[in-house]
């Protein structure tokens, strides 16, 4: 098998993994084991369209490692970028049984959001390591604020949900100033723009659908 075929096969396991396979958590999913959960209707259904996109999110980020780590010629920065990927894979199997146990579904349109996350992290990838560091910090930064939002936003009786989304911004947090340390380039302003804009139509459409 040549190497190209190889990673090739490698990204569309992946991908179907992330799509279609049931997410395991290399790490206990948080919780606030003294304290219940009990939602309205109401709060229920806001918790449930809330975890769908940040679960989206967690698609998102597999589909961006995975084409990062595709891309780098540096052996060290791709252990980083699929070390990164794992903690996004606990992320993305907290997000997804605590939208089955709020009787939500995923986003409907996780396969297109797949894609395109993977062609973006294939085109930062293609800029050289220090864009693709770059991204990823930017990304992982506005991902952060992201979830400091629905923190806010989140029912206060939503003990479970909360918890998962203070893990999970503690985690982006520190992939932003890894990413930081091993070099990244700073993105422009209209490149965060556009960042920030892509990122809002997705959040929204996720929201619903």
């Amino acid at each position: 098998m040549t190497p190209a075929l190889d990673t090739a096969l490698n990204a569309a396991d992946g991908a179907l993994r992330t799509l279609f396979a049931k997410p395991q958590a290399s790490r206990t999913c948080p919780t606030v084991a003294e304290q219940r959960t009990e939602l309205s209707t109401q709060e229920k259904a806001l918790s449930g369209a809330l975890m769908r996109v940040n679960h989206v999110g967690e698609v998102c980020a597999q589909a961006l490692y995975a084409a990062q780590a595709v891309t780098t010629r540096d052996p060290a920065l791709r252990r980083h970028f699929l070390a990164a990927s794992r903690e996004e894979g606990d992320h993305l199997a907290w997000t997804r049984e605590r939208l089955d146990e709020l009787g939500a579904r995923p986003s409907l349109l996780n396969p297109l959001w797949y894609a395109g996350a993977f062609g973006i992290g294939l085109l930062a990838g293609r800029l050289g390591d220090r864009v693709s560091l770059g991204f990823v910090v930017e990304t992982e930064r506005q991902v952060e604020a992201h979830l400091a939002s629905h923190l806010e936003r989140l029912p206060e009786g939503d003990h479970d949900s909360r918890a998962i989304v203070a893990q999970m911004k503690d985690d982006e947090a520190r992939h932003a100033q890894d990413a930081q340390n091993a070099g990244a380039l700073a993105m422009p302003a209209p490149v965060q723009g556009l960042m920030k804009a892509a990122a809002r139509l997705m959040t929204t459409t996720a929201h619903y659908l």
